[in-house]
Formats: C-alpha cells, structure tokens, sequence
C-alpha cells in the first residue's frame, strides 16, 4: 500500500513518529500501522498559521472573476503547487460573465428616494484598506431592463409563498416583487416571480434571518449589518450549470456558442439585491392586507402584501461580455495505477473578498496540497494519482469546474474513482454529503480525527449532536430516525444527500462519477456576511475560526480521505449504506404518492363545499387555490423490485470482500477494482431528467423548486410533486433498469470475490 524508503519509513513495524502514537507504559499493543504513521506525518505538516498566512493574502483584494485580484491568487496558487513538487497548469476558458454599468433602484412620487448600491467601508477591517472597487449589489445572469411598476412582497418567493398569495387574493403580474432571502435558493426567487407575470424583482436580506434579530452586527458581531447586500447567482441553473452560453461542451476559445437571447438559463427580468436598510423603506410603502404571521420579519414596520402606494422604478444596464477564467490544476501521478485518479477540489474566486466563501476551504486545500508534497518529499508516492483543482468562477454558478468536466468529460469518466469537495468551512461539526456507498469511508476517517476543542472525535461528537437534535420539541421524523441509528456505535452516522451550490455538482450529476462535499459548520457563523464585502479576513478569523483550527481539521479531514482512497488496495465502497439510503428514498416516494392523493381528494371536497369562500374574511381580499389533479396509480412494483435486488447484492457483496479480501490473488483483485471503478455511472445513463437533460444521475439531482437542496429519485419524486403521471410511471422504470445495472456490477464483483 505505501513505500518503505530512507527519510521516512511507514512500514507496521516503524516506531511511532511521536509520544502520541506510543503505547501506555506497561500496555501491550500492536504497532501502529502503515497508514496510521502516515497520517501522523500528514497531520505533523498541517500549520494553522500557513492557512492564516495564506488567507490574509488572498483575501486582500475584491477576488471576483475577471478582477485583476483574481488573475493575481490563481497564478499564486499554481507558483506554491509548484514550489511543493506537483505538476501544476492553469487551464483557462472564455465564459460570459456580465458586469453593471448602470443600476437605479427608486422609488418615484412626492417622498422620493433612491437606494445605495454600494456597501460602506468598515474601519479596521480589509473593506477600509482595499484599493481596488467591489462590486456593487448586483447578481449575475439576471435580464437588463428598465422597469416601472408597483412593489408586492412575496415573503421568501417560494412556491408556497406563491400558494399563499394566490389565496389572499394578490397578483403579482405586471409587477415588481421584493423577497427576502432564505428558505430556498436565491436564484428561484426571480424564477417564480417571472413565471408569475413579474416584471422585476427584488431580493434583500431581512434582519431576522441573518441581521439583529439574530446577535450583534459586524464589527461587533457576526450578523449582517445595516447596509450588507448579498450578491450571488440567479441562473436557471436546474437546467444546467456553468457558461449559459455553452451547454453541455466546454467553453473554449472557439467553442460553439448560442446566443445570449437564445440562453435558456438566463432570466428575462431585472433582479437586484438589496439591504435590510433600503428594503425597508421600499416595504414602508405598501398597501393591502398585513401579512400573514409567518412572512413577519424583523424590521420595526408593519409588514403589508401590497401593492404599493407609490411606483418603483428599477434600472440594470450590463456589460455582457466574455471573461477569462483560471483553473489551477495539479497532478502528483501514481506509482500503481497512475490511470486511477482521486480529484480533490475547492473554488478560489469569490463575489468581494471572500474569506469564508471560499478561501477557508481554499486554504484547508493548499495546506492538504503542501502536506502531500511533503510526504512525497519524504520518500512516499501514492499508488493512485492525486489530482488538486483550484477552480474559477464557482460564484456565477460552478462555471470553472463544469466548464473542465465539460471539456474532458471522456477521460475523466474513465480515470476518476472519487471527487472530494469543500467550499465554506467554520468552527463546528463534521458536516458531510455525497454518494453512499463512499458513507463508510467518511466514518472510518471521522473515527480518526480528533476535535481540538472537546478531545473526543469528529465522528463520536457528530453523533451526540444528532442524538440531542432529535430531542427538539420541532424535531422532524428523518432526525429522530437517525439518532436511533447512530444511537449503535456498530452502524454508520448517514451523509446528506447531495443536490447542488459547489463544485461536485458535475462530476456527480453529469457524469456519474461519486462525489463527496466536506465541511465543518455551526459554531462558527459566516452567514451574516455571506456574498457581501464584509466577508473579510478579518471577520473570518474573529467569528468564524478563530485560530485557524477547524481550517486545518478541514485538512486533515480530507487529507485522511485523500491518502486512503489514493493507496486502498481493496475497493473502498461499501455498498449496503448506498442500498439503505436507496430503500428509504423509495419508501418516501412511495408515501409521497399517498400523501398527494389524499390532498387533492381532500382539496376537491373543500372547493365542492364552498369551504374557502366561507372560511375567508369577507372585508379582505382572499382566492381560491388552483385545483389538484387527482393522483392515479403509479406503478412502483418494477423499482420495487429492483431496490429488493440491490439490496440483496450490496449485502452479498460487503459480506464477501469483508471475509476474502485480505486473500485475493492480484488478478482478482484488479478485477474486482475494474468491476466497481465505475460501478456509480450507471446511475447516470444519457437518458438524463425529463425537461433538463444535461443532469443524468438518478438517484441525487438539485430540485427543480428546491435550488441546492437535494430531490433523490428525481425523475419519479419530480414527476409525482408537480402532477407529471407518464413522467412518474416512465421514471419508475428508467430508475429501476439503472439500479439493476449497478446490481449488476455487484453481482459480478461478488463471484470474482467468492472465487466462482
């Protein structure tokens, strides 16, 4: 599995590299093995203070694609990728990337007003001392436009909201909207307000999600404070990531492109972020009946629907022009099966600064990147090649990874056995997600890792934090059923399903390759400052990570992952946690299409009766809700059945390389290898997801109506929520003939283990 070689020798029989790893005195234990003294060394070459050094210094300047800041940190990355003995390139595309011209927010009539578009400095702090400009509130790949009309607010313009709206009787057509941020991703809000009939829309941070309401604002807390705008993305990304304008191919000099009025996942209508100072004279003017209790926010107003008393007048000019990008790519080559590679990635650009998003995770990699090449130095080679990837332009909406998978999407579907991702990281608990059947490898790594505030594992403190969660009065059934299973030691702690909002999102979802997203979170607090020029250096190391030191556990986290699948002799999935989460996706579907029943049957009777016209008030506005269609059957019986087999081969499986493994000649073991390398690619065959065919993976895929947040068994779950019937019955199928396939290769595996 490793080298034995002078300077640095990890064989079972070396002598542990420090008192830590010796054995208590009188204590009779076996040596440390190989792969535990390696780790120890790894750990010994992680420095806090590098993260810190290198934060500062690519944190100093507005780090936006196509900022002069930017180009700076990729070629200083790649010089230190260098410096640490990788075989390091930049590899850079052409993508659209708009940046304002002109912007106007107003409001028009006798009390006029005009809102800042721009955050001010906050002394002591980066935002004072940078010498290059910020962008102002502004989100990328929303539509140009001059627009006058009144304001409606449309509390966190989600489908619900829209639900409600339609109930109290408010339209939002020929309007412009104002919503808050949360509740589900940023770029669904314009998304709903444009397939509304909205004519513009609005999106502010209110205080009681991530303001006052919530602690004390920066500079004396972490929580946004009065003029803090959040920038981001609002491409229709459920349609596909990366350049709008490239689809599905990567974008090169000459790549083939569409044009941008042809772009599917660009908006139409302006959009313009805004702070919880500026929204709330906007809200101020509006009319109409008060809101409902559960759309109050924080602002010392009464919240009303609208429409409003007087005109808002919005204005966004673009420049649309392509920009480069940079990804930094670094290779260290195997010395077994150099055609077998781990991708280890972490974005580098960010909206202004960017420290939490995305350098604290940018700089857990480089301390990885460093460490490994110092092993390397050391006299250690991995027996798989070790690919590190600092992309570009994730902010846009992942353009920099999905444009490198894109352009090499054939090599990489047959040389990568896992991508390992982080993005945000905070002081806190392990925070994992990814495929399942890579679940074991995240419990046997968080086994190892200790927490440096409480001295028991990351693993061991995980699963205290879930089992008290389950307590909650508000605790929802899914944490209550896993608090039960991590309750057994004997069992693995679940992993999050992943949907989409980083890098992992096209080697999971596009090609099919099994992917991880790593972190820690919840103690440390980021999301005040989140996508605003406040997200500085200094406050990441004030209220984020002090010190530096979940920074580097970030490390030496991933740094575990890294190094074990890089020199596994053996295939590290282990199938039965894959098959499990696959089970339990299929029962909810399953209820899912009883629950829906049972509402439209329920809905149908109330509209019979007359029951919301007699319910409503009489002296407010009020409207009926849009009937449901009745729910048929929906044939489960063929993925049934195939979620029955899975789970029969995954525990075949896990049993027979648990008891043959350690003896299987080196022919049967490469076939084995061979046999479960891509066995997760036939979860994403061509036929992709009905009405957005660039993602094809079956099981996790963004939802439609969710943003990041995961849909798994998309293709039937979808079908069911929004009334697609022919979809439902047709994705049953699909789903059910890829989970055969991957029993296949089970299967296979299985009788080479056996010896059969």
């Amino acid at each position: 599995m490793v080298l034995l070689c002078s300077g640095l020798s990890f064989g079972a029989s070396a002598p542990p590299p420090s008192a830590e790893l010796a054995p208590p005195s009188g204590a009779s234990v076996p040596p440390p093995s190989a792969e535990s003294v390696l780790e120890h060394h790894f750990d010994a070459l992680i420095q806090p203070n590098d993260l810190r050094d290198w934060m500062k210094l690519l944190a100093a300047e507005p780090n936006h694609v196509g900022s002069v800041h930017n180009k700076a940190n990729s070629e200083q990355i790649l010089a230190w990728f260098k410096e640490w003995g990788w075989d390091a390139k930049i590899e850079s595309f052409q993508v659209l990337y708009p940046t304002p011209i002109t912007e106007t927010l107003e409001l028009t009539g006798p009390q006029p007003f005009k809102a800042t578009l721009q955050e001010p400095p906050i002394p002591g702090d980066s935002t004072a001392t940078a010498t290059d400009p910020a962008l102002p509130a502004y989100v990328e790949y929303q539509g140009d436009g001059d627009v006058t009309a009144p304001l409606v607010y449309v509390n966190y313009g989600m489908q619900d909201d829209y639900k409600m709206l339609e109930r109290l009787g408010v339209s939002v057509k020929g309007r412009i909207v104002i919503a808050r941020y949360g509740s589900g991703w940023r770029g669904l809000k314009p998304k709903l307000a444009q397939d509304h009939g909205a004519i513009g829309c609005l999106i502010y941070s209110d205080p009681a999600d991530d303001g006052y309401s919530v602690d004390e604002t920066y500079p004396a807390g972490p929580m946004r404070p009065p003029h803090g705008v959040q920038r981001g993305s609002v491409a229709d990304m459920q349609l596909y990531p990366g350049d709008p304008l490239t689809p599905g191919i990567g974008a090169t000099e000459n790549a083939k492109r569409m044009k941008i009025s042809e772009a599917p996942s660009i908006l139409k209508i302006p959009v313009l972020p805004i702070s919880y100072t500026d929204a709330q004279v906007f809200l101020e003017t509006l009319g109409g009946r008060a809101v409902p209790p559960a759309w109050r926010g924080a602002l010392p107003i009464t919240y009303h629907v609208g429409p409003g008393t007087v005109q808002t007048h919005l204005v966004i000019k673009s420049d649309w022009s392509q920009k480069p990008i940079y990804d930094v790519i670094a290779v260290m080559k195997g010395s077994t099966y150099p055609n077998q590679w781990v991708v280890r990635g972490n974005h580098h650009d960010g909206w202004v600064f960017g420290a939490s998003d995305p350098l604290s995770g940018q700089v857990a990699l480089l301390a990885e990147a460093k460490a490994i090449g110092g092993l390397v130095k050391q006299g250690w080679r991995p027996s798989r090649t070790i690919v590190y990837t600092s992309w570009d332009a994730e902010e846009p909406m992942l353009v920099g990874s999905t444009e490198w998978v894109e352009t090499h999407a054939g090599e990489l579907k047959k040389t990568v056995l896992l991508y390992i991702n982080s993005d945000t990281n905070e002081r806190g608990f392990l925070q994992a997600g990814g495929s399942h059947d890579f679940q074991h490898l995240v419990n046997e790594v968080a086994v190892d890792v200790i927490d440096p505030e409480t001295g028991v594992s990351i693993g061991q403190r995980l699963r205290a934090k879930m089992r008290v969660d389950a307590l909650a009065p508000d605790a929802k059934e899914h944490v209550k059923a896993e608090a039960k299973i991590v309750a057994d030691p004997n069992k693995d702690f679940p992993i999050e399903a992943l949907g989409s909002g980083s890098d992992f999102s096209s080697f999971l979802q596009h090609l099919g390759v099994p992917a991880l997203d790593v972190s820690f979170a919840e103690e440390g607090d980021m999301r005040g400052v989140y996508h605003s020029r406040y997200d500085t250096f200094e406050h990441h190391s004030r209220f984020v990570d002090p010190g530096f030191v979940y920074d580097a556990l970030l490390a030496k986290t991933i740094g575990r992952m890294v190094l074990r699948v890089a020199d596994s002799n053996v295939p590290v999935q282990r199938e039965m946690d894959f098959a499990d989460a696959v089970s339990s996706y299929l029962d909810e579907v399953k209820k899912l299409a009883d629950d829906k029943r049972e509402e439209a049957e329920t809905q149908a009777g109330l509209l019979r009766d007359h029951a919301f016209q007699l319910a409503a008030d009489p002296t407010k506005s009020s409207g009926l809700p849009t009937p449901l269609q009745p729910v048929p059957h929906i044939e489960f019986a063929t993925l049934e059945d195939a979620v029955d087999r899975l789970k029969h081969s995954a525990k075949a499986y896990d049993d027979a390389l648990a008891q043959r493994s350690a003896g299987l000649s080196g022919a049967r073991l490469a076939h084995v290898q061979m046999l479960m390398f891509d066995i997760d690619q036939t979860l994403a065959p061509d036929v992709g997801l009905p009405g957005r065919l660039w993602y094809k993976n079956l099981i996790y895929a963004p939802g439609r109506y969710t943003g990041y947040g995961a849909k798994t068994l998309p293709g039937v779950r979808e079908a069911i929520e929004e009334q697609r019937w022919a979809d439902a019955n047709r994705y049953a199928k699909i789903t059910a003939d890829a989970l055969n396939a991957y029993s296949d290769h089970l299967d296979k595996a299985t009788v080479v283990l056996n010896g059969n």
